[in-house]
């Protein structure tokens, strides 16, 4: 078998280990019978410095897989809260996922490697701290469309079976992902030291999280106020992101909630196909609190929790502090219908901002949603309106309407001086060709799972590797799901 401790070639500095005692349990992954390394992002392996051409395939499957550990490494389990679907728990934390390491990339930036799937850990809470193969390889194709949609994201670095067969309503290969982000601080890690009264710890949470995100108001006397404009304005920038290119994330809990501002935990999430603004496709969120179109109000009140946590630290005086963090969470709704705006006038072709577009926008999508449009196949076609084509035009059942919203578009295209070709280069490059489109997801994890089959996920990978591009012979990665397919349901459990 592989050796415990393996020399990775990457340059590690454990500060959440060294600075943030309490908000964690040291832990190593189990180890994996027979791991196989399924699928590694090189190019992300290389911008942290993974000594991949020096590792034998079988100890970089052991090290990705949570049973060894890089030299220099002190893998741990993080603890944090979080309020799940409006309940608050108090623990929650790392039931089946490690901090393996926290690198220094070769830009110098700080980054966690972080692994789901990696085995039991002191917060699993009755779980197997497994994961099966479907989610990770959904995971990883889900972070890494997003990261090239432009989309503030976790990554995936590398996908690794572990040689396990995992019982869920079936037995399902084990799998493990090894995922990278700025950092895996959440709203429910400041929850978590809050909800037990400790204020010099809390600081000690915050002012570590100012350092690692937000160094430029270390020295501010309202630090602590600064952060929560800063978190807030991340927020409404990821919201607008995920509104933009039609993205539903599905469980927007204070724990899938983080500070740097990246979308985490790629559970039961997915793209719209028909735009729906109550679309859930989640399978426990029958309320729909998470439904495509509240995912900004969700976002705010999210946020309120992580503002309530901060308190004490923005001001002795509750009531002071109240009034100091209000006008800030007042103002996210504005912060994220700014950066909407400019989403939209993006997919529009707008280069220059009106007060009306406003309504331009949410006539259209009010179109939409009354002849169930696709999301995707409209924006990309509305740059063919300039030339003529009336691709775009047949996706409406009430053409004549649309026409009268056409009409509007192209008055207000006429305000900009820019030519036709510049404009709708511009319009391809923010409205994507091709989407992780829910049936193809699940096409290429049903051939990993059930033939072993990797092929149509490494194509379909391909494929969203370049979004805005139109290629030949990919035709049916552009195309909605065929009626056969049904309405879409996913699951939050690996």
């Amino acid at each position: 078998m592989t050796d415990k401790v393996i020399d990775s070639g990457l340059n590690i500095d454990s500060s959440y280990a060294r600075e943030l005692e309490g908000l964690y349990v040291s832990f190593q992954g189990d180890l994996a019978p027979k791991p196989e390394l399924i699928k590694l992002n090189h190019a992300l392996a290389d911008e942290l410095g993974l000594a991949v051409e020096q590792l034998e395939e079988t100890k970089l499957a052991a090290l990705l897989s949570g049973g060894n550990v890089p030299v220099g490494g002190a893998p741990l389990a993080q603890a944090y809260a979080g309020h799940q679907f409006g309940g608050f728990s108090p623990q929650l934390g790392d039931g089946r996922a490690l901090l393996l390491a926290e690198v220094i990339d070769k830009k110098s930036a700080r980054r966690d490697i972080h692994l789901k799937g990696s085995g039991r850990t002191i917060f699993s809470r009755g779980g197997d701290g497994k994961a099966v193969l479907g989610p990770i390889l959904r995971e990883y194709l889900l972070a890494e469309a997003m990261h090239r949609l432009g989309v503030p994201t976790t990554r995936g670095l590398a996908v690794v079976t572990t040689g396990e067969t995992i019982m869920r309503s079936q037995p399902l290969p084990g799998a493990v992902l090894a995922r990278v982000a700025k950092s895996h601080i959440r709203v429910g890690s400041f929850q978590f030291v809050a909800a037990r009264g400790d204020t010099k710890k809390l600081a000690i949470l915050a002012d570590y999280t100012i350092a690692r995100h937000f160094p430029s108001i270390q020295q501010a006397d309202d630090r602590y106020l600064k952060l929560l404009i800063q978190v807030c304005e991340r927020q409404a920038f990821l919201m607008a992101k995920w509104m933009s290119v039609g993205f539903v994330h599905g469980v927007m809990n204070t724990d899938n909630i983080t500070i740097s501002g990246e979308t985490i935990d790629y559970g039961p999430c997915a793209f719209l196909d028909v735009f729906d603004p109550s679309a859930v496709f989640s399978s426990i969120d029958t309320h729909m609190r998470y439904a495509y179109a509240k995912q900004p109000s969700m976002a705010l009140w999210g946020l309120t929790r992580f503002a309530e946590t901060l308190l004490p630290l923005i001001d002795r005086d509750e009531k002071c502090a109240i009034e100091l963090v209000a006008p800030v969470l007042n103002d996210f709704e504005q912060a994220y219908q700014r950066q909407w705006l400019i989403c939209m006038r993006a997919k529009l072709g707008l280069q220059t901002a009106q007060s009306d577009d406003v309504t331009l926008i949410n006539d259209l999508l009010t179109l939409m949603v009354n002849d169930e449009v696709d999301f995707t196949h409209l924006f990309r076609a509305l740059s063919g309106l300039l030339v003529g084509s009336e691709t775009a035009l047949n996706l409406f059942a009430n053409k004549a309407a649309f026409k009268q919203w056409q009409v509007l578009w192209m008055e207000r295209l006429a305000d900009e001086p820019i030519t036709i070709d510049e404009r709708a280069v511009l319009m391809r490059n923010v409205n994507p060709m091709y989407i992780p489109r829910n049936h193809l997801v699940e096409e290429v994890i049903s051939a990993a799972e059930q033939q072993g089959d990797f092929k149509p996920f490494e194509k379909l990978l391909e494929v969203l590797d370049k979004p805005f591009t139109k290629r030949e012979g990919l035709n049916r990665f552009a195309q909605a799901a065929p009626e056969s397919f049904g309405a879409y349901e996913t699951f939050c459990g690996t």
